[in-house]
């Protein structure tokens, strides 16, 4: 049998760009039908006391178990339920604290006709995400979010445009609800402890060496004294603070090469030191500390920032904890 391309005198390319425009084309279309149903189903969601349990059947179940991650990522407790299982026990984890979501293109999925009539039963709230407006799950559904009928990319009419959609508006969903919350990247960063999410979202205080190991020196020590701190502590640097604990100033190999000469041990961390260094608190993001040093890495070759809380310094961080960490 030829190939599709073949058949229609079109390259493998030009038939992903037809596919692609037309998707396209449905989420214009998507965009424009938003309104007071997506309003009412966002509010739904946001007073549930329990749980989202979202479902569907083939594709729209496929769509629907990346719906329920996203929102149980986001700070609403969700999670997919398949309608085959519910048929056969599963119902008995859906309370009347919950509320539905069920996906399907036609609005007429068998295998979904057991969760709408639990939910009716139960009088527990259903939303429904359809292709079909006139549908048994329509009727039955508190509030309905209709796809707006835009023809499938594929020929033979599979799940393409309309699964798109589905994913998108489930995205429109989430968003709009952790913004309604006031969801913040440190709660995101909660339920993303791994991978790279969590690790944009680490926090200066969870690398940073204690104040113990930091390198601090008082304004009037003498070099002598500033030079065994930096070769303990071996950060190439010494932080040099004030009677009342303040930091003040840092000392560097830069510093001493400036200043190098027979009487330096004889002077003060106060006369060799550099005011006003470049500093992170303990809740500054890691990836942000890191995008500091390496903005400033050739003009002042800083491989380290000294923590401080109210001008007190409280330990430190270098890039090389930023990148062991995987911080990016």
């Amino acid at each position: 049998m030829k190939s599709l391309a073949i058949v229609r005198n079109m390259s493998a390319s030009d038939i992903g760009k037809r596919v692609i425009e037309c998707e396209i084309e449905g989420m214009r279309a998507l965009s424009k039908v938003l309104g007071a149903t997506f309003d009412a189903v966002v509010e739904c969601i946001l007073n549930l006391k329990g749980r989202l349990i979202v479902s569907g059947m083939g594709k729209s179940g496929h769509v629907a178990r990346k719906i329920a991650a996203t929102f149980a990522s986001t700070g609403t407790p969700a999670y997919f339920v398949h309608p085959g299982e519910a048929s056969h026990g599963d119902l008995g984890m859906i309370t009347e604290q919950d509320g539905l979501l069920l996906l399907s293109n036609s609005g007429e999925t068998e295998e979904l006709r057991d969760m709408i009539s639990y939910a009716t039963r139960f009088s527990i709230p259903l939303i429904a995400m359809v292709r079909r407006a006139t549908s048994t799950l329509v009727t039955a559904a508190d509030e309905a979010l209709v796809l707006p009928d835009i023809p499938e990319a594929s020929p033979v009419n599979a799940p393409t445009t309309s699964t798109s959609m589905m994913m998108a508006l489930g995205d429109a969903l989430a968003v709009a609800v952790l913004e309604s919350r006031g969801f913040t990247p440190e709660d995101f960063n909660v339920f993303h402890p791994g991978g790279k999410l969590g690790k944009a979202f680490m926090r200066v205080e969870n690398l940073m060496h204690p104040r113990e190991d930091t390198p601090l020196v008082g304004q009037d020590d003498l070099m002598s004294k500033v030079l065994i701190v930096m070769t303990e502590k071996s950060f190439g640097c010494a932080g040099v603070i004030n009677r009342e604990g303040t930091l003040i100033g840092i000392v560097t190999d830069g510093d001493l090469r400036r200043h190098m000469s027979p009487e330096i041990l004889e002077l003060r961390a106060a006369d060799v030191m550099s005011h006003n260094p470049i500093t992170v608190t303990s809740r500054t993001l890691a990836a942000e500390a890191l995008r500091i040093m390496n903005v400033n890495v050739k003009a002042r070759s800083i491989t380290s920032l000294f923590v401080v809380n109210n001008g007190k310094p409280v330990g430190i961080l270098s890039v090389h904890d930023c990148l062991r960490a995987g911080v990016i």
